[in-house]
């Protein structure tokens, strides 16, 4: 949007600033965010005196209580594989007197959005994750402002007030489901109310993500600014009050549509700061506008400062604000300021296609890798064959979602064509997520090394800076990566033990030269989830080898199939190594000690690991006393004689999977994970 130049008066003793001026220059509203972020970082996500937690009395729970409150969305459901086939268990978000709770339902029930209920059930603090690189509810919760989970075993509703915008956004997806299927109808829905209140396939969200189009799924600035754009040249004849009337409206309906999202806030609060500065005749830098945006929405919410789409949000924002027009005019081999005319047309035209998603793909790389370790790499192709669907397809979306609303007999015939463009970025996702290395598997970098590359990548993407600094930024950058690359092919070995909710779950991940191999106690399809999030976070695209030892066989074996070269389980009875069978990948081995037993001998390059995770595989080292190695694991609490014969033996290290045993300490060189956490070793 290109914005007049902004006027001045003369005043006495010289010129006088318009009140518009400090938009002009980013100084102030930048200083500003500085200080905001600044208060943000230094006031942690933490409860409210009358938050529920007060009711576990400073324990973890569970403590039966009742709690009573407003639903803040529609339940939604916590295992989306089997949402489709039965009413499975479901969550929604708790808003009491005085905070809020998640509740949890085995059975989901019929609830909507704003309701007021009574609940009554077990009151727990929510499971941390045991490892930084792995996602638990806790963390997920922080983030929503609640600190505790309730499992509801009775239910009443109090109040069922009209929800005149939840019904609104419901009926919208729902319409667009029916006619045109859960993929198409489901894409066409988040286009006007983001993917945030749309039930989409997970495959098709993995698709978009894995393409680099996730944010073509999230109400953003996009969608905001094709609205705008289309509303305003409907009213380019009518007066200044009538366009700011319209703009003004067009901003409001996306805002209720699709949610006070932060990335939706973002966007508005930058849009109807635009709009005035346009219809007043007046020029607004725009990263002003964006660090008076983001200053403000810290003020109101500081809690968004933790969330990953408001982080990503401003950084795709900041990224086409400062880089784009810059990079645009060196794709196109025009000087600064250079006329037009002196490019190929073909350059003029591909130059801004491809500095828009060149812009945010670089601006965002640094919190790709600080939180999910992945680099789509076709994200700039992508972005620039699916740039011709959106827009249609966004102006279509909305159309047809008033038509849905208003005569929604029409919409199945209205909605054909825009089907049929739907279906196309279906398809481009679908074939850019298929394509080989669609995703580089980078690793989560140490955080120190994520501000480094970032002030590498500012060094080198920010217009006007010198030769010498760039060069000074290109070394740093590549000194980043060399030492990222370094850490990832060093030898490590990392247990991960999740003993609350259920039977203790232990992960033993052993990686040699940026390969990995897995030793899983259970099966279950969470274990695997897990493994999964731990390979993406470390950088290792596959697992050489997984022995599950878990006699039960997996609820889901595709799932472990997909992470490893080769899966060995139970199977026909049988244990899944023989004694003296090795299950082996260069520099990663693991040997069956016995025939009646889980006792292992791990090899991790020249290091050799004793692996014991159950009280027989214990009894079977006392009975046969093989050499320890470098270490042992046991994945149960030695007794007193077993942890004499252990200190007997003499090995260097030796890890326990649980709390520390009441009493005595541990002794030299033992270390316990705790009853939900990690150890880790080189």
């Amino acid at each position: 949007m290109v914005l007049p130049p902004v006027s001045m008066a003369p005043g006495a003793g010289g010129r006088r600033r318009e009140p518009w001026s400090m938009l002009r220059s980013p100084l102030l509203p930048l200083l500003l965010l500085t200080v905001v972020l600044v208060q943000a970082q230094l006031r942690p996500l933490r409860p409210g005196p009358a938050d529920p937690l007060r009711l576990l009395a400073g324990g973890d729970g569970p403590q039966p209580v009742i709690l009573q409150g407003r639903l803040l969305a529609d339940p939604v459901a916590a295992a989306p594989a089997a949402a489709a086939s039965s009413p499975g268990p479901c969550r929604v978000l708790l808003q009491t007197a005085g905070g809020r709770s998640e509740l949890g339902f085995a059975t989901c029930p019929e609830l909507r959005e704003g309701w007021g209920v009574r609940v009554t059930g077990l009151l727990r603090r929510p499971r941390p994750a045991p490892h930084p690189l792995l996602a638990g509810p806790a963390e997920r919760l922080a983030r929503q402002g609640a600190w505790t989970r309730l499992a509801v075993e009775r239910l009443e509703v109090l109040r069922r007030p009209a929800t005149p915008i939840a019904d609104l956004r419901r009926g919208i997806a729902e319409r667009f489901v029916a006619v045109a299927g859960p993929e198409r109808g489901g894409l066409l829905a988040a286009l006007v109310l983001g993917s945030a209140v749309v039930p989409l396939p997970a495959e098709l969200r993995a698709d978009f993500r894995v393409a680099g189009l996730s944010h073509a799924l999230a109400a953003s600035g996009f969608h905001l600014t094709v609205l705008l754009g289309a509303v305003l040249a409907i009213g380019r004849e009518l007066g200044r009050w009538a366009r700011l009337a319209l703009g003004a409206g067009a901003m409001v309906v996306f805002l209720l549509l699709a949610g006070p999202q932060p990335s939706v806030i973002r966007a508005v609060l930058m849009g109807a700061i635009a709009l005035v500065l346009l219809e007043s005749g007046r020029r607004g830098r725009p990263l002003g506008i964006l660090g008076l945006s983001l200053a403000g929405m810290l003020l109101l919410r500081p809690a968004w400062l933790h969330d990953v789409g408001f982080q990503l949000s401003a950084a795709a924002t900041a990224g086409l604000v400062l880089t784009a027009r810059p990079l645009e005019q060196a794709l196109a081999g025009l000087p600064p300021g250079g006329p037009p005319g002196a490019a190929g047309w073909w350059r003029r035209w591909l130059a801004p296609a491809l500095a828009v998603p060149v812009a945010a793909s670089l601006w965002t790389l640094p919190l790709q890798l600080l939180h999910f370790g992945v680099v789509p790499l076709y994200a700039v192709p992508a972005n620039l064959l699916a740039a011709p669907l959106l827009t249609p397809l966004t102006l279509g979306a909305m159309a047809l979602a008033a038509v849905a609303l208003l005569v929604p007999a029409l919409l199945a015939p209205l909605l054909v064509p825009l089907g049929w463009l739907a279906q196309l970025l279906l398809l481009l996702a679908d074939g850019v997520a298929g394509l080989p290395l669609a995703q580089w598997q980078s690793g989560r970098p140490l955080p120190l090394l994520v501000l480094l590359f970032t002030l590498a990548l500012l060094g080198l993407v920010l217009p006007g800076t010198g030769r010498r600094l760039r060069g000074l930024a290109a070394g740093l950058g590549v000194g980043v990566l060399v030492v990222h690359l370094v850490l990832l092919g060093g030898d490590q070995l990392l247990l991960v033990h999740q003993g609350e909710g259920g039977p203790p779950r232990d992960l033993l991940l052993a990686r040699h030269r940026g390969r990995a191999a897995l030793v899983s106690t259970r099966a279950d399809g969470f274990s695997c989830r897990q493994a999964g999030q731990l390979a993406q976070a470390l950088g290792v695209a596959r697992f050489d080898w997984t022995l599950l030892l878990d006699p039960v066989a997996a609820d889901d074996p595709d799932c472990w199939s997909r992470q490893a070269g080769r899966v060995l389980a139970y199977g026909g009875g049988a244990a899944p190594l023989a004694a003296g069978q090795r299950l082996a990948s260069r520099g990663l081995a693991v040997e069956a000690l016995a025939m009646d037993s889980h006792a292992l001998h791990l090899q991790l390059g020249r290091h050799r690991w004793l692996l014991l995770p159950d009280r027989q595989a214990l009894t079977t080292w006392r009975l046969d006393r093989p050499a320890a190695g470098e270490g042992v694991w046991l994945g149960v609490r030695p007794r007193p004689a077993e942890q004499r014969a252990l200190l007997e033996r003499g090995p260097p290290r030796v890890w326990l999977s649980g709390a520390v045993p009441a009493g005595a300490p541990l002794p030299r060189g033992w270390r316990a994970s705790g009853t939900s956490g990690a150890l880790t070793a080189p």
